[in-house]
């Protein structure tokens, strides 16, 4: 037996002549063990992929802020625009009240006809449109009416949003999110919206003379044979975001009978519809909802509501979104779009300024990797309020409790972003305790809502330009 263990490890070729049926039994073992690597490693890239396909990517959130921050560090939110849209709607807003404690996973949720793609795919896809005021965007497969209700905050009025959708039941129920957005959302007065309009239909069944748009987005599965379909309702310059073969692909119309294409993530998605044909062979037309031309008496709103904001914004009014003066609001933090109020902005900003701390004896030099901070239009470094002589304690107050701290020498460089949050919620504390009042941002105050009720006109047209919102 041990001659017999030597020749197989040594892989004797005599051995292999002598035994042919051991030979056969090793060469399928290899097989086997070949086939189950291979296995192995395609479960493990379907397991890296299916976090994205049917979302998990992210963290859960404890809100729709929370989930926001969650989106934004693992960098499916990267704009300013995008960010502002997903804060401003709570996607809770769109759930059957009964399944609300799953809103803030990063997954996708259906019910019956109702579904909403997990919050990393509709990221994605805001992104990839590449939105900005002014554009005419179409929605196949519109749902809930959640995503172009966010598009609709970044269009402005004089934007067109379509939608189409195959489920009656569905558009009903969009409708109805939609009046409780346009009533009973806090966000609705800090942007200039643009209205969703859906129709009930097959996204294959549109008519070949129908209109083209600036931006389309398609939310289910198209197979190959309907790429084509798909890029003719694009004008030149759109772009089109589409599943196409498992992949979410964005395609940019760069001429009439010219295209780029680009792959963006892998998702699983379920397929189009096909038409169902009427009894006389023919495939029916489902028509687009109509552009109409604004009446001059809803132009006199947009306009009026847009100068009440612009007077009330001021100086943060010149850098609005480009492409329309008419643009999508203000500052996060000053809108009260995040949960944090401007203080807390200020602190994270001085905390990224500050990439290293070097204790030296008895003081500490606060290093940064760039130049000085830019001025503001305060004159202020690095948009932070705080003096020099308030910069300076609190630096003195962090050497003091630092080298009470076991672990640190002298002249020992520390990262430590945990530690300096922990530093400043201390900090706030006993500002508190000497000042008396909380350092929580205070409920932000509609100022659009108190002008226009301020205004010297009858009680039925302030309640037109409020849009009829009692809140």
């Amino acid at each position: 037996m041990e001659a017999v263990h030597d020749h197989i490890q040594r892989g004797n070729i005599s051995f292999w002549i002598l035994f042919p049926e051991k030979y056969i039994l090793k060469q399928l073992l290899l097989s086997v063990l070949r086939l189950c690597s291979n296995v192995l490693f395609s479960s493990a890239q379907v397991a890296s992929e299916a976090g994205v396909r049917m979302g998990g990517a992210v963290s859960a959130g404890e809100d729709n802020d929370d989930l926001i921050d969650n989106l934004k560090e693992a960098y499916y939110i990267r704009s300013d625009l995008v960010e502002r849209a997903f804060r401003a709607i709570d996607r809770a807003d769109y759930y059957l009240d009964e399944y609300r404690d799953n809103a803030y996973k990063d997954l996708a949720w259906r019910h019956g006809n109702i579904h909403l793609s997990a919050p990393c795919i509709y990221s994605e896809v805001m992104e990839a449109l590449d939105l900005h005021p002014g554009l005419s965007f179409l929605n196949l497969g519109s749902g809930t009416g959640y995503l172009s209700t966010m598009v609709g905050l970044i269009l402005g009025p004089f934007g067109v949003n379509h939608g189409i959708e195959l489920h009656a039941d569905v558009i009903e129920y969009a409708y109805q999110k939609l009046d409780s957005f346009i009533k009973t959302s806090d966000s609705f007065d800090k942007f200039e919206f643009c209205e969703p309009s859906f129709v009930v239909g097959n996204c294959l069944e549109i008519p070949p003379e129908s209109r083209q748009y600036d931006r389309v987005y398609c939310g289910a599965g198209v197979q190959k044979e309907h790429e084509d379909y798909m890029k003719n309702l694009l004008k030149v310059g759109g772009i089109l975001v589409m599943p196409l073969e498992e992949k979410l692909t964005k395609i940019t119309r760069t001429g009439l009978n010219s295209w780029e294409t680009k792959k963006i993530i892998s998702v699983s998605f379920a397929p189009l519809m096909l038409p169902k044909h009427s009894t006389n062979g023919k495939p029916k037309t489902v028509p687009l909802p109509k552009y109409e031309v604004r009446t001059l008496q809803e132009l006199a709103r947009i306009c009026i509501r847009h100068t009440l904001r612009v007077t009330t914004d001021g100086a943060d009014s010149q850098s609005r979104g480009r492409g329309s003066s008419f643009s999508v609001g203000r500052g996060l933090a000053v809108a009260g779009l995040h949960k944090y109020g401007p203080r807390f902005k200020r602190r994270r900003v001085h905390r990224r300024h500050c990439n290293a701390l070097v204790l030296a004896t008895r003081q500490v030099v606060a290093s940064s990797g760039i130049g000085p901070a830019p001025l503001d239009s305060n004159n202020n470094q690095g948009g932070r309020a705080e003096d020099e002589e308030e910069v300076g304690e609190r630096d003195m107050r962090r050497h003091m409790r630092g080298s009470r701290r076991p672990g640190r020498g002298a002249g020992g460089v520390v990262e430590e972003e945990e530690t300096v949050e922990e530093e400043d919620e201390e900090e706030e504390q006993e500002e508190e305790k000497e000042t008396g009042e909380l350092l929580r941002p205070q409920p932000a105050v509609n100022v659009l809502r108190e002008r226009i009720l301020g205004l010297p006109l009858p009680e039925p047209l302030k309640m037109y330009l409020l849009y009829y919102r009692e809140k």
